[in-house]
Parts: C-alpha cells; sequence; structure tokens
C-alpha cells in the first residue's frame, strides 16, 4: 500500500482515549494497539482511531454510511484501514435495572459470517478501488446487552441493546484489492450468472446475493452476473 498525496500535519493525544466508546470498540482498539501507535488522532481535520506510521486504522462497528465522507477525506493524503468485526458467536445477556444485575445468559442462534461484510460494503463499494484504502474483517465471539426496558424497536418488543462486549476475536481477514473479493464466488458457478443461481450456489438469500453483486460490480471486478436477477 503506497502513500498518496502530501503528508499533512498530524497532532495526537495522550492515551488510548476511550472516554465515550462503546465496550466493543474501546476493546478491538486494544485488541489492535502496537508499540508507537497513537490514539483517538487529528488528522485533517478528523479524529482517527489508531495512527501506526503512516497508516491510519478506522475502527467501524456498524453503518458504514456514518464515516462515508471521513474516508473519502482521509484516503486522498493517506493509507488507511477500516476494521469492521463480526460475531461469528454471540451470547445474549439480558440485564435488569442495572447492568451488573444478569437476568438470563445465553447463545443466540445466528451465527455471523465472513459474507455480512457486504451488507455494509454496499455503502462504500467504489473505496476499494482507491490505493489507499484497504478493509480488515475480525471474525468474533461477542456478548450483546439488553435490557426489557420498553425502549428499544419494536422487532424487538421494546427491548434496548445496552452494549456490546468483545469476548475474542478469532480471525483477521483482510482485503487490499478488489480482486481479492473474487473468492466470494465459487468456481463451480457459471458464467453468466442471476442473483437467483447464485444464492442457490452459496447458500444466502438472494437480497445477500444482489448485495454482493452489487458491489463487485461497483468495484468492477466481475463481468460474470447479470443486471437483472432472476
Amino acid at each position: 500500500m503506497k502513500h498518496i498525496g502530501e503528508q499533512k500535519t498530524i497532532s495526537h493525544k495522550p492515551g488510548i482515549g476511550l472516554e465515550g466508546e462503546r465496550s466493543l470498540h474501546a476493546s478491538i482498539k486494544r485488541w489492535l494497539a502496537l508499540p508507537g501507535d497513537r490514539f483517538e488522532v487529528s488528522v485533517d481535520n478528523f479524529i482517527v482511531d489508531i495512527v501506526r506510521n503512516d497508516l491510519l486504522i478506522e475502527i467501524q462497528t456498524k453503518n458504514f454510511s456514518n464515516i462515508r465522507k471521513k474516508l473519502y477525506a482521509l484516503i486522498k493524503n493517506h493509507p488507511l484501514q477500516l476494521i469492521y468485526p463480526i460475531p461469528k458467536e454471540k451470547w445474549i445477556v439480558q440485564v435488569g435495572k442495572t447492568d451488573n444485575e444478569i437476568v438470563n445468559r445465553r447463545i443466540s442462534p445466528k451465527k455471523g459470517k465472513l459474507i455480512d461484510l457486504f451488507d455494509e460494503l454496499v455503502r462504500i463499494p467504489d473505496l476499494i478501488n482507491e490505493e489507499n484504502f484497504s478493509i480488515a474483517v475480525l471474525m468474533i465471539q461477542e456478548e450483546e446487552i439488553r435490557c426489557r426496558d420498553g425502549k428499544g424497536s419494536w422487532r424487538r418488543k421494546g427491548v434496548s441493546i445496552k452494549d456490546r462486549k468483545l469476548i475474542d476475536v478469532i480471525e483477521k481477514i483482510e482485503f487490499n484489492h478488489k480482486r481479492d473479493f473474487l473468492e466470494f464466488l465459487p468456481e463451480e458457478l457459471d458464467r453468466p450468472f442471476s442473483n437467483k443461481t447464485l444464492a442457490k450456489c452459496i447458500g444466502i438469500p438472494v437480497y445477500k446475493a444482489r448485495k454482493m453483486t452489487y458491489c463487485l460490480k461497483k468495484m468492477g471486478g466481475d463481468k460474470g452476473g447479470r443486471e437483472k436477477s432472476e
């Protein structure tokens, strides 16, 4: 990964800078930390999670739309790696009126997969074509802290998600070039293919296949899919 453009003035604050952070974000920052890293650094009028020599490292646990403007601005002058965690294994922890009162703890039947990256990548698929940009997925074990306080989504019947906590990092997978994403397409998949065919081949819902092919088209990484799913 090469550095593009003029290096801007960088200032930094001492310490890891955990104030106001959710537990998962703060724990991932600690997990990534290496000697010499700087944390909560002001770069081009943005606060960056980690600066490691010339590399900027930004952690985003959900909703890439929130940092789209920030990423586009920073990669003009700096190499940047985006870190995104996917819970391969999740424990649901139900708490009472206080966070210390654990009512129930159970493992979620839902298992996160690497392909879930496309749920967020659809918001910034063209960034992977930028020489200064890369993305790393952390497959993790986490706890999701919930409270039945009536303030949460109607889908969860009023249950609020209070926090997410890191248990362990299972694996780190890096994507440095658009060709890295072609590994999601099985060799046995005939070309051209529809979203329906792709979904059946790799065992995912059609809506996820649509997200994948949309990203690949924006990256210019695959010419085998059709514009319209069958």
